[in-house]
């Protein structure tokens, strides 16, 4: 069996408010067709979103219902990769912890998801 794509789908009661949130994350652009958007990042299909009027999103990391699944998007550059999926409707669920390489957030729909980055190990050691 040959997978042409993989393609990550969400649930989202606003589904403009999802699709365009992630174009603008993975800036790309949105395929509409009905009740379900796609996300095309150079022509390839990266992130799905379908109409689901009475979603519930998750309540991490301690309530109900949990996380059921979740994005890890490794950057470059933190603050701005904050500042940007911020700017674009994000909101932080648990902020880095000192020393730490990862900070969560919920997309519109309350999807959770992690800007993740590497941590200089000789820096790390220097303090």
């Amino acid at each position: 069996m040959r997978i042409k794509w993989q393609v990550v789908t969400f649930d989202a009661a606003d589904i403009e408010a999802e699709s365009a949130f992630w174009a603008g994350v993975l800036d790309g652009e949105v395929d509409r067709d009905g009740d379900w958007h796609m996300v095309m990042v150079g022509g390839e299909p990266r992130i799905g979103v379908q109409l689901a009027p009475d979603h519930v999103p998750p309540d991490w990391p301690n309530g109900a219902p949990p996380q059921q699944i979740h994005l890890d998007l490794w950057v470059e550059d933190f603050p701005s990769a904050h500042e940007a999926v911020t700017a674009l409707g994000a909101r932080v669920l648990k902020e880095v912890s000192p020393g730490g390489d990862f900070q969560v957030y919920a997309d519109p729909a309350g999807h959770p998801f992690c800007l993740c980055w590497t941590v200089d190990q000789s820096a790390a050691s220097a303090n």
